[in-house]
């Protein structure tokens, strides 16, 4: 069962959504306090955090940080904040996705419906090694290590590190790469592919300024430069 869980303060916004993805087939969970929401995630095995930002007892920005330290689940932000460093600050906290309110019930479901229709039919490849064995990357576990050390990369973190691989030696554009991973809220620009760029270099890069395994090709997008093992 795909469940999901959201942590949202407005009530009325809470029993839409969960009538709503209910609808669809889902599981879902739902209350308006983050310190509740947080209990409720050690409780089950949750798909997907639906997680509003403006709570009552604590934030969800505060709610995304702890449930990171320990988990990949995918994480849709919904906020009523729209301008670019606040989508720039989500996205660097962990959130895989940026919703402003006010938005539809309907592109929500179809964002969750897409967001698991790519989890079920991913197409799975056996362990991928790079320089040496520095950098290994298991889809069918979702496991990303660096020199031995397993490193936490969120879902879309991981979805664009194993579409530049399985893309080696090809460049892909900002929007191929939304295309490929499908999901990201692009909603008009493409500073979202980069922060997550961003983040994933920071966990996998020596040395940030000369990158190794994500190589920016200028006005064009970026391209997978590890080599085989």
């Amino acid at each position: 069962m795909n469940n999901i869980l959201i942590i949202e303060d407005e009530v009325n916004v809470l029993d839409i959504l969960k009538a709503y993805l209910e609808k669809a087939g889902y599981n879902v969970c739902g209350t308006t306090r983050g310190l509740k929401g947080i209990k409720l995630f050690k409780s089950m095995d949750f798909k997907l955090i639906i997680l509003d930002l403006m709570l009552p007892d604590i934030s969800g920005e505060q709610v995304c940080k702890i449930i990171r330290e320990t988990s990949k689940v995918h994480i849709f932000m919904l906020t009523a904040k729209s301008s670019l460093s606040d989508k720039i600050g989500g996205l660097e906290i962990g959130a895989d996705e940026y919703l402003v309110k006010p938005f539809s019930p309907r592109e929500l479901t179809a964002r969750v419906n897409a967001l698991f229709r790519r989890i079920g039919t991913d197409d799975v490849k056996d362990e991928l090694c790079f320089n040496d064995g520095n950098l290994l990357v298991d889809y069918e576990k979702r496991v990303v290590k660096f020199k031995g050390e397993e490193v936490s990369l969120t879902p879309n973190e991981f979805d664009i590190l194993y579409a530049l691989i399985i893309n080696k030696g090809k460049v892909l554009s900002r929007e191929q790469l939304i295309n490929k991973i499908g999901g990201i809220d692009f909603d008009g620009y493409d500073r979202t592919i980069d922060v997550h760029i961003k983040n994933i270099r920071k966990k996998i890069e020596e040395d940030t300024r000369k990158p190794k395994y994500i190589i920016t090709v200028v006005k064009v997008g970026y391209k997978f430069g590890g080599d085989n093992y």
